[in-house]
């Protein structure tokens, strides 16, 4: 192990990682930290957040809240009303959001228009579907995963954050997370990309609906946690977290991304690394990783302050990070 050797690599070369935390088998056999950061301060894990989702909805299908992900997402709200010639919408699943395969009206992301919005969910409905219906192609969307947080909400009766903290967190001994709302465009890009350590929050909405594609905030060792317990299938310390069939699934190849995504597999808001190899991840921007090889039983947790175009994060795992420590 040359542990030396690492931290200078990273030191050197991957400046804006914070924390790291790596576990083996269960055990944490690694953990460090730079920038300034302590182990248990909470950094904003970006698009990570997605893959956190993604386990809250297999929960909610676990008990009943949920029937699954073949459930059309207009079921959940059978109060809205569709917009004129809107063909399409009424044939979105929940599968088809959580893998990425919904269709929605703009060319790039209306961040502005949707997170400065009274409620993110209607105003994200009104942006999905069109006249192209449902083609099969891969649509990368952060805040196209939105509805999940109210679906979750409105099924369970309990907002997704409390959902988060009462099924998820707790069980594994993390911290409880608060709302954190940011009331203009301002605070917003401050949360977005703030250098220091955040508050036990995430992001969400004026109504206190979660951002389901981006917005939490972790430290590396909090998010081990929640790698091992998907490396062990839904299990943590021999309490059960979510169905083994559900974790399963959700790493189950849905589509191929394409030449943009580096032709990478996808699941079910988890990314395929290697389908053979049992390799995946929960990746958000700026190089925020939960890295999970099934078959070495070996987690690796990188959370990272804001800096764009990180996308190399999981080759540099592969060949730096692992080789030094093993």
């Amino acid at each position: 192990m040359n542990i030396e050797k690492l931290h200078k690599v990273i030191e050197d070369s991957q400046k804006n990682i914070c924390q790291m935390a790596i576990m083996d088998h269960g055990e944490l056999v690694y953990s460090d930290t730079w920038n300034g950061f302590k182990k248990d301060e909470a950094i904003h894990i970006a698009s990570a957040t997605k893959s956190i989702t993604a386990i809250l909805v297999g929960i909610a299908i676990d008990q009943g809240y949920i029937e699954g992900v073949e459930q059309h997402v207009l079921d959940f709200f059978p109060e809205y009303k569709l917009k004129r010639g809107e063909r399409t919408l009424p044939h979105i699943k929940i599968k088809h959001i959580m893998s990425m395969l919904a269709p929605y009206k703009y060319k790039s992301e209306p961040w502005t228009k949707v997170c400065m919005s009274e409620n993110w969910t209607k105003t994200v409905l009104d942006l999905m579907g069109g006249r192209g219906g449902l083609t099969g192609s891969f649509r990368y969307s952060t805040l196209g995963i939105q509805v999940l947080s109210e679906i979750i909400a409105r099924s369970s009766g309990m907002p997704m954050l409390e959902f988060a903290n009462r099924y998820l967190l707790e069980p594994l001994n993390i911290r409880r997370r608060t709302v954190y709302v940011a009331s203009n465009k301002e605070e917003h890009l401050n949360f977005i990309t703030r250098k220091e350590p955040q508050d036990m929050c995430w992001l969400s909405d004026s109504e206190g609906h979660a951002a389901a594609g981006f917005g939490l905030c972790l430290c590396a060792e909090e998010m081990a946690k929640i790698g091992c317990m998907c490396l062990n299938l839904g299990e943590y310390d021999t309490v059960r977290i979510v169905s083994r069939q559900w974790i399963e699934q959700m790493l189950t190849v849905c589509t191929t991304t394409g030449p943009r995504f580096g032709n990478m597999k996808y699941g079910l808001l988890w990314w395929i690394v290697d389908e053979k190899a049992k390799i995946y991840a929960a990746i958000g921007d700026s190089g925020n990783v939960i890295y999970l090889d099934m078959n070495r039983r070996l987690v690796v947790a990188i959370a990272s302050t804001f800096k764009p175009g990180i996308l190399d994060r999981v080759d540099f795992i592969q060949d730096e990070i692992i080789p030094n420590i093993f």
